[in-house]
């Protein structure tokens, strides 16, 4: 009697404890999915994977059929980074189906389009390619959370025009995203291109150098985390991030320009940087900059503050003005502004 009295304790003990442990938490699964700037070798999936690790976001898998590729860190490689592949092809070929079937994703993170823009496809198709595969992200999950990038800027060697090409595009996601995000699985802009040079941040016009690669990392993490975090946003932020700014043209003389930029935090809050960006029309540029630093890529332009302006006060303005060239035409352009 005694043994059958410890073997009945023994398993009301052990079904106890497995009904009133609380089981794990399953991992976050996060698809990397792109071209070749994502998967070869994809090197701010490596330095993202440890800022995540090292800050507290253990809890994550990196997902993708594809293996990591280098980079020279130990990091969670597997990503959907697929070479030289169009997201029009991606789309019109159900590809994305197969994949998300194999990996069941929770959060894409989606840096793609460069090859559709460098093979002059119209943003318009490339959205609509994009809205096939946030369809079929949705038939995988329902509640899946969707971060889309404003792609980095391009200067290849071969293709004069793709700069301006990628400044059409990314002009045009804000306007998709927000019409097809919904609550219960909302889509993300991620902006990649403002503060992204060419020639400071790619080695070949295209593809990120190590400063790039910590760049993009640094733009992808906190929307991420944003995603991790419990009870944090579910639903795109406001466009703007608390701040506004006006572009004038101060003066103008054969072939030269003064302009200048004021920006306004716009919100209830303290802001401590802001990035202003514009595209020009006509084919100005700047050649000289005062209150802030420069970005530029092709017709392109972003503006972050200087190391004494970054500070303002709700409802506080500050100026930064510049010196440029102009021929013919010197439309002005319309600036946004984040913080």
């Amino acid at each position: 009697m005694s043994a059958l009295l410890v073997a009945v304790l023994t398993f009301v003990a052990t079904v106890l404890f497995l009904t009133t442990t609380p089981a794990e938490a399953a991992a976050t699964r996060i698809m990397p999915l792109g071209d070749s700037i994502t998967g070869s070798p994809g090197c701010w999936r490596a330095l993202l994977w440890n800022r995540l690790q090292s800050t507290g976001y253990t809890n994550v898998d990196f997902v993708g059929t594809l293996p990591p590729q280098g980079c020279a860190v130990a990091h969670d490689g597997d990503n959907e980074g697929h070479g030289g592949f169009l997201a029009t092809n991606v789309a019109s070929q159900n590809q994305l189906v197969g994949w998300l079937a194999a990996t069941r994703p929770d959060v894409v993170l989606m840096h793609f389009g460069t090859n559709d823009v460098w093979s002059n496809i119209p943003p318009s198709t490339i959205l609509s390619a994009f809205t096939t595969l946030v369809g079929q992200m949705r038939a995988s999950n329902p509640a899946m959370r969707i971060l889309v990038a404003k792609i980095i800027p391009m200067a290849p060697s071969n293709c004069a025009d793709c700069g301006q090409r990628a400044v059409a595009f990314n002009n045009a996601i804000p306007a998709w995203a927000a019409a097809t995000s919904t609550q219960q699985s909302p889509v993300v802009v991620v902006d990649q291109w403002t503060g992204f040079s060419t020639s400071a941040d790619t080695y070949d016009g295209v593809h990120p150098n190590a400063s790039g690669d910590q760049k993009m990392s640094d733009k992808w993490y906190p929307a991420l985390v944003n995603f991790l975090t419990p009870g944090g946003p579910t639903t795109p932020p406001p466009t703007g991030g608390g701040c506004a700014a006006t572009y004038r043209i101060a003066g103008q003389w054969s072939g030269n320009f003064q302009g200048e930029v004021t920006v306004t935090n716009t919100g209830t809050s303290a802001i401590s940087a802001w990035t202003t960006a514009w595209t020009f029309a006509n084919g100005q540029r700047i050649t000289q900059i005062w209150g802030g630093v420069l970005t530029a890529s092709g017709s392109g332009v972003s503006v972050r503050n200087a190391s004494w302006n970054g500070t303002l006060a709700p409802g506080a303005s500050t100026t930064f003005g510049f010196l440029g060239t102009w021929n013919g035409v010197n439309t002005a352009p319309a600036p946004t502004c984040s913080a």
